[in-house]
């Protein structure tokens, strides 16, 4: 997901009506970092987990049906068969809410790209409380002592004043979004991003001295504003909902077989499914809270192969697997790049 955004951003940056970069690097950079760690994360935590879980559960009848090998064809016990239940249920849940987050993203991001005048805008707020919020924005921003800030941080300041102004100039001239003309709904939108992402690194700035109370304002004040782009149209939430459900009906069985029984060289356990199920589900229910995308596949398997290393060491991975996946990870994201930034491109002239 990370690749196709990736590349619709750059592609849309080589357009005559491009100015600047199209892609927010640093945020780039964030989701990457989160991307990388979030497979360490599950394959450590699930390790912890199975090491305490042993422990607790040593020489005790719970740990031998936990910690052997399922019998086939012979369904485990009630209660572990609700363990297994819930800890599914969670994973699913955290699957459908990052990826969800995911696909939005990149639907809205080619709308806006291809059909930016229809799409640039949400159309359905009501506008009123935006001079007021914009007004309070300028006033807080008049009053940063710039001199103490450094050379960048001056220069994001005095680009936000400006594009402020623009945007005080444009609500205090109109009754409806319908009023602003098409052409501008877009330069519009690039302002409200561009205001909203450089007044987020100068309330990190230390040397920034605002008092806790203008802080707030500017905060929610900022919230206000990016109502304006901040948004999805119920039809798109309801498509990428089908989507997934469509997408995991006919994919499920060829990935539920390489986690579960390609990965290590030993039939996974009980213990070794829910902690991997656990470690997942909250990892990327955390990633979720966060608003940082992560991969359900590469952090779930990461925990099968935690599991594995936790029951019998690294030589309980089966390293054929392991290395295709990893050449997998790798190979994904210039390839998504590249044949998303060139459908965008081939959409884009011909529409």
């Amino acid at each position: 997901m990370l690749g196709s955004i990736l590349g619709v951003g750059l592609a849309y940056s080589f357009l005559p009506e491009a100015s600047g970069a199209a892609v927010n690097w640093s945020k780039a950079e964030e989701i990457g970092i989160s991307l990388l760690v979030s497979p360490l994360f599950g394959f450590s935590m699930t390790i912890v987990l199975m090491f305490l879980l042993r422990s607790f559960t040593k020489k005790s009848e719970m740990g031998e049906l936990l910690f052997k090998e399922p019998k086939k064809n012979q369904p485990p016990p009630w209660w572990i068969r609700g363990i297994l239940l819930l800890t599914c249920t969670s994973v699913s849940i955290a699957h459908g809410a990052n990826d969800g987050q995911k696909g939005v993203g990149l639907a809205m991001l080619v709308l806006i790209g291809i059909v930016p005048t229809y799409f640039a805008l949400n159309d359905d707020i009501d506008i009123s409380r935006l001079p007021s919020s914009v007004t309070i924005v300028e006033q807080v921003l008049s009053a940063v002592d710039s001199t103490v800030l450094s050379k960048s941080q001056q220069e994001k300041l005095a680009v936000s004043i400006t594009k402020n102004a623009h945007l005080k100039h444009m609500f205090d001239s109109i009754q409806t979004l319908s009023d602003i003309p098409r052409k501008e709904k877009f330069e519009i939108r690039k302002d409200v991003m561009l205001v909203s992402r450089n007044v987020a690194k100068l309330l990190e700035d230390e040397d920034l001295r605002l008092s806790e109370n203008d802080r707030k304002k500017l905060t929610a004040s900022i919230e206000d504003i990016k109502q304006l782009t901040d948004y999805a149209p119920t039809w798109v939430l309801l498509m990428i909902s089908l989507s997934l459900g469509i997408g995991t009906m006919i994919g499920w069985k060829r990935i539920v077989k390489t986690i579960g029984e390609k990965i290590g060289k030993e039939h996974l356990t009980y213990a070794q499914g829910a902690s991997s199920e656990l470690v997942a589900a909250s990892t990327i229910g955390v990633s979720s809270y966060l608003g940082l995308p992560v991969s359900t596949t590469h952090v779930l398997s990461s925990g099968i192969a935690g599991s594995m290393v936790a029951s019998k060491g690294i030589k309980n991975l089966q390293q054929d697997t392991v290395r295709n996946i990893l050449i997998a990870w790798l190979l994904t994201l210039p390839v998504v790049m590249i044949v998303s930034g060139g459908l965008f491109l081939l959409f884009r002239y011909l529409f």
